[in-house]
C-alpha cells in the first residue's frame, strides 16, 4: 500500500506542481457476475469521481469476460480509448478533470464456478 500511494503521490505531485497537500481516499471494490446475472461495477456507467486523478488498480480477475474500461472526452463525450485490465497490477490512471470514464459489466466465464472482479481505487484531491 506504501508503494501505491508513493507511486500516486510522486506521479500526481508532477502533474499539479504547486499542490500543498492532498485529500485521498481508498477504495475496494468486488464486481461480482452470476448465472445469467452481470456484474455491473459502482458507480455504473460513464462518471467523473469528483477529483483530481484517480488510479484503477486491478488485484484480480476470475472467470470473467468483458470489464472494458472506457476513456471519453469531457466536452462531447466522444470516445479517447478503451482497454481491459487483464492481470494483476495493471491499472488506469486518470485525470479526472479532463475525462469521463467507465467499465461495462462482467459476465461469468463459465457460470458453474465464482466470477468476479477486483480492484483498488485511489483518489486524490486537491486540499
Amino acid at each position: 500500500m506504501r508503494t501505491i500511494l508513493g507511486f500516486c503521490r510522486t506521479l500526481f505531485d508532477g502533474l499539479a506542481t504547486g499542490t500543498p497537500s492532498w485529500h485521498v481516499e481508498v477504495h475496494q471494490f468486488r464486481i461480482d457476475a452470476r448465472p445469467g446475472e452481470q456484474g455491473r461495477p459502482t458507480p455504473e456507467g460513464l462518471h467523473r469521481d469528483g477529483v483530481d486523478y484517480v488510479l484503477v488498480l486491478l488485484i484480480q480477475r476470475c472467470n470473467i469476460v468483458s470489464g472494458t474500461t472506457n476513456i471519453h472526452a469531457v466536452d462531447d463525450r466522444r470516445l479517447l480509448g478503451s482497454f481491459t485490465l487483464t492481470d494483476p497490477f495493471d491499472a488506469a490512471l486518470v485525470d479526472d478533470s479532463r475525462v469521463y470514464h467507465g467499465v461495462t459489466p462482467v459476465e461469468p466465464l463459465d457460470p458453474a464456478h465464482p466470477a468476479y472482479r477486483d480492484v483498488l481505487v485511489v483518489t486524490f484531491r486537491n486540499q
